[in-house]
């Protein structure tokens, strides 16, 4: 406690003042999410944006939203089609929490998102980040947002000679320095500063307690997963030996990725063939 007093009572102004002239001159400003307060639309973005670089993303968002324009268009549809949209970005399980947060959000709150973190959580695939995340981004409220690039920014600013830097040591400033004239601002530029921090610099997260290396994904489940969506994805069904014969990743995961799509309700069996839900 005694050093985020310390932080507030001598570093605040400085730190805020040096980020935000950072993002005037260098911010990402036209990322297509930048320039919505759509909160659908920045709903759409956080859950790409999970462990996906940016750069592509950005096409994916696009024709995602080009095909479901609405919340209620994301409803009305299957999540077939919704699966089709997110092919290439992976972790499809993302797919089917934008799906059925939608559905929510039209059948239980009339097609409005509800506007505190404690009820955006309620919705699927929702955590801490991504309620903080849609509240700031899209309806520019003080909340205290913390992910891996804004992380970054603070160990590197407030503990550079420190290791194992954990969270409890962390949000007490990021809550403090919030930018309240414009949160929305100030935690994009947290965001972008973060990610130049790890272009120009030994990536600084890797001091936070939290850090870990993201396993590869050729070779992995992931990758069976990934493939048995995309084939049902351009075939309207197949057999079980002929979705096997086209894997190319490990098959001793493919009985298991096969069961777990299944028990997650992303492809149904009938009649010894297989589909996406409808």
């Amino acid at each position: 406690m005694w050093y985020a007093w310390k932080v507030k009572n001598s570093q605040i102004t400085q730190f805020q003042n040096f980020i935000l002239r950072w993002y005037t001159k260098f911010g990402r400003h036209e990322l297509p999410w930048r320039t919505t307060h759509d909160p659908y639309k920045i709903l759409v973005s956080e859950l790409m944006l999970q462990q996906t670089q940016v750069d592509r993303v950005i096409p994916k968002y696009l024709a995602f939203l080009n095909k479901f324009p609405t919340i209620e268009a994301l409803s009305d549809a299957s999540l077939s089609d919704v699966l089709q949209m997110w092919q290439g970005l992976g972790y499809n399980r993302r797919a089917k929490y934008v799906w059925q947060t939608a559905q929510a959000i039209v059948s239980d709150f009339s097609g409005e998102f509800p506007k505190t973190t404690e009820e955006l959580q309620k919705l699927p695939g929702i955590g801490p980040y991504t309620a903080s995340a849609i509240n700031t981004f899209a309806f520019n409220n003080p909340e205290t947002v913390i992910e891996t690039n804004i992380r970054a920014v603070y160990i590197h600013h407030f503990f550079p000679d420190r290791n194992d830097v954990s969270d409890v040591e962390l949000l007490p400033i990021i809550s403090e320095a919030i930018y309240t004239k414009n949160p929305r601002e100030w935690n994009a530029a947290l965001m972008d500063y973060g990610t130049h921090l790890k272009k120009v610099l030994p990536n600084p997260g890797r001091k936070s307690k939290l850090h870990s290396i993201q396993s590869r994904f050729q070779g992995s489940p992931r990758q069976v997963r990934g493939e048995i969506i995309r084939y049902l994805t351009q075939q309207e069904a197949l057999s079980y030996s002929k979705l096997q014969s086209l894997i190319k990743g490990k098959m001793q995961y493919f009985e298991k990725a096969l069961a777990d799509l299944i028990s997650e309700k992303m492809i149904e069996e009938s009649d010894g063939n297989y589909s996406l839900k409808q």
